[in-house]
């Protein structure tokens, strides 16, 4: 530990004695490093922190009260730990009135007697200084090595964070790139009083988008805030938090354990990537039906797969950041079992045990349009993810979920679809479907369009982008392949009900 003056004035080698300043904090403060000088202002060669040792040959005899004040203010402006006064040299006592300004200005002032050798006192500081920068360098390279060890363990990130914690007696909080909190340590705890401002200056830094750090200082501590990862694609943030600012070797070692979380995060990833192509594949095995193919790889690399009945639910993988993919992954690790996510082109889907909320939080808050569908079965899940896109396609801003069930499972339609009228639509659509035409796609949509505009032709015509001309050549084509005539409301109806249900079904084309 650095020396201090109390330290100096207890050590009987320098016959020390203090004549000002007995109750002054500056007598516990560490001495950065000892100073001797004559000059009337040797303010410009001194630092804060440091302490000055003089044998006032600046005050001889005749020297005025006032210009001793002005050099003991100065001395005071500079931020002077403390002033040693040698006697028996030039002086035989220090001065009264050096005695008083010091009282007055608040700077502990000590005799230096018995002719002690100003260098003495000086070689003592910095035998100190030298030996505590040696301790500091030896605990700063032990702690490197330890930081640098736990990066090769299995959970390389967490015993990094932990290695931290235990050498700087620190408390430790990692958030992701949505600004929540993804870590902490159960046995050092962010104080809940600066909870708010630490969240607050979390989002500030990830709102730059690039690499960026800050610092909070408050009653409880200080904290620093450091970015992870690359400008423009930021894993999230940690913060630290000490009751003192760090001191240089603390500071390094923070730099080290930001570099090397980086590099963990930045490893997690690519793993998280190979993981998600895994999960894409088995998802199709599953989607062709290979049920017990997919459920001896899953168990191999996951776990289960999720027990029967389930839930299918689909968002656009664009409304979905890196960040909650993330998520989804401890999700499905914490709950192995119950939740099978996948990548499907531009989709993500999520299957779960119907029992089981699939969502994280995460989904609420960010408002991700989602929908969900009915109860089924694996060999079902072709259906499953056809009613979860139309859930999904009757969601809105303001009620971004929505479950098949709720707008399938009310009135005559739910109970025609629970009844299998998705099969009767596919045969009432047959004759069209079945047919080789290459435009079978247009002509349904162009069914479809007319209906939604209540058979007026211009409003239709206008939706499809097409004249309404065109609008009615498809529709005879439609009602000869069909058999029907949409003049009559129950032939229109028979129509709009089989393309309505031949959609929860999936295309039969």
């Amino acid at each position: 530990m650095p020396t201090s003056l109390r330290t100096l004035l207890a050590d009987e080698r320098f016959h020390l004695r203090l004549l000002a300043g007995e109750k002054l904090a500056q007598l516990d403060a560490p001495i950065a490093w000892v100073h001797s000088s004559d000059f009337p202002d040797p303010t410009p060669w001194l630092e804060e922190g440091q302490l000055l040792l003089t044998d006032g040959d600046q005050m001889r005899p005749g020297t005025a009260d006032a210009d001793i004040d002005a050099y003991v203010a100065r001395l005071c402006d500079r931020g002077i730990l403390g002033l040693g006064f040698a006697t028996s040299i030039i002086h035989d006592d220090v001065p009264p009135a050096l005695v008083r300004a010091c009282e007055t200005r608040g700077i502990p002032l000590f005799e230096v007697a018995d002719r002690t050798p100003f260098i003495a006192i000086i070689r003592a500081v910095a035998d100190v200084i030298a030996l505590d920068e040696r301790e500091r360098l030896e605990w700063s390279l032990d702690a490197q090595r330890s930081i640098a060890l736990a990066a090769l363990r299995p959970d390389g990130l967490e015993a990094i964070l932990a290695e931290l914690e235990r050498r700087l007696g620190c408390w430790v909080v990692l958030f992701d790139s949505l600004g929540d909190e993804v870590r902490s340590s159960p046995e050092r705890r962010m104080p809940a009083s600066m909870h708010d401002a630490v969240q607050d200056a979390v989002g500030q830094v990830l709102a730059k988008g690039s690499r960026a750090g800050a610092r909070l200082s408050a009653a409880d501590g200080s904290v620093v805030l450091q970015t992870l990862g690359s400008g423009g694609s930021l894993r999230g943030v940690l913060a630290l938090g000490t009751l003192a600012p760090l001191d240089g070797a603390g500071a390094d070692l923070v730099t080290s354990v930001i570099a090397l979380a980086s590099i963990a995060l930045e490893q997690s990833r690519a793993l998280e990537g190979a993981r998600r192509d895994l999960r894409s594949g088995l998802f199709e095995l599953l989607l062709e039906g290979n049920v017990e193919g997919a459920q001896r790889t899953a168990r191999r690399l996951w776990g289960d797969l999720p027990t029967e009945p389930l839930t299918v639910t689909v968002a656009a993988a664009a409304d979905v950041p890196e960040s909650l993919l993330t998520e989804l992954e401890l999700v499905a690790e914490r709950r192995r079992g119950t939740v099978f996510f996948a990548e499907r082109d531009d989709e993500l889907v999520l299957v779960a045990s119907s029992a089981t909320s699939a969502l994280p939080p995460q989904f609420d808050r960010l408002s991700i349009r989602s929908g969900t569908s009915a109860p089924v079965a694996w060999t079902e899940l072709t259906r499953g993810l056809v009613e979860a896109r139309r859930a999904l396609s009757a969601t809105t801003p303001e009620r971004p979920t929505a479950a098949f069930g709720d707008l399938a499972g009310s009135g005559v339609l739910g109970v025609l679809a629970r009844a299998g009228a998705q099969d009767v639509a596919a045969r009432v659509l047959e004759p069209l479907t079945a047919s080789g035409r290459g435009d079978v796609d247009v002509l349904l949509a162009s069914a479809a369009a007319w209906l939604d505009a209540n058979g007026a032709w211009d409003p239709a015509a206008k939706a499809l982008g097409v004249h309404r001309h065109t609008l009615r050549a498809r529709l005879a084509i439609v009602q000869q392949l069909l058999g029907l005539d949409l003049d009559r409301f129950a032939d229109r109806a028979e129509l709009w009900a089989a393309l309505t249900f031949a959609e929860q079904r999936g295309p039969a084309r």
